[in-house]
């Protein structure tokens, strides 16, 4: 099961796990209530397991493919693991199943503090559009995700403050109405 708790303030590296002395763990229905959604799934048996095709045909998710992230397989490596750490937004939900290998993404609460919750093989996770959030490999500097789209695959981050975007608009309304 995935674990999520709010992250330290201290500037260490960003792969360390960022845990307080007075660690507080936040549960997935917490995260659910600002539209932070996690499954569980058998990788290694996607198919035959059908979990992944029911969460594909129930969120009109048509379009995926993978992506590696270690210096040995993405270029520019430096500069992508910068941005992918780079406080962001999407106009889109951004969906990760993770394959192989570990890592952090960090959502900000509706108190603006940081949760970071820790990825791992057969987590996956759907952030709405317009939360603001952001990701870092571990120390193992490896992880291999599924990435997931409705329609044509969008990647542009939009880096904070972006609070007139229509999406980030739409998001903190849904957290005032409490619907997703």
């Amino acid at each position: 099961m995935v674990c999520a708790w709010y992250m330290d303030k201290s500037d260490a590296d960003q792969r360390e796990p960022h845990k307080p002395e007075n660690l507080q763990m936040v549960e997935l229905d917490f995260l659910k209530s600002f539209g932070v959604l996690y499954w569980k799934l058998d990788v290694d048996n996607l198919e035959g397991e059908g979990l992944l095709a029911k969460i594909r045909k129930d969120r009109g998710y048509t379009y995926e493919d993978t992506i590696s992230v270690s210096k040995e397989t993405l270029p520019n490596y430096e500069e992508k693991i910068k941005s992918f750490f780079t406080e962001h937004m999407h106009s889109d939900e951004e969906i990760r199943l993770i394959l192989e290998g570990t890592g952090y993404f960090d959502v900000r609460d509706k108190a603006d503090q940081w949760i970071r919750i820790e990825m791992a093989k057969g987590d996956m996770i759907t952030l709405p559009a317009g939360i603001y959030h952001r990701f870092t490999l571990d120390t193992k500097n490896y992880i291999k995700a599924m990435r997931l789209f409705v329609g044509e695959p969008v990647w542009t981050p939009i880096n904070r403050p972006a609070d007139e975007h229509p999406q980030r608009k739409g998001y903190v309304q849904s957290l005032e109405t409490g619907t997703w």
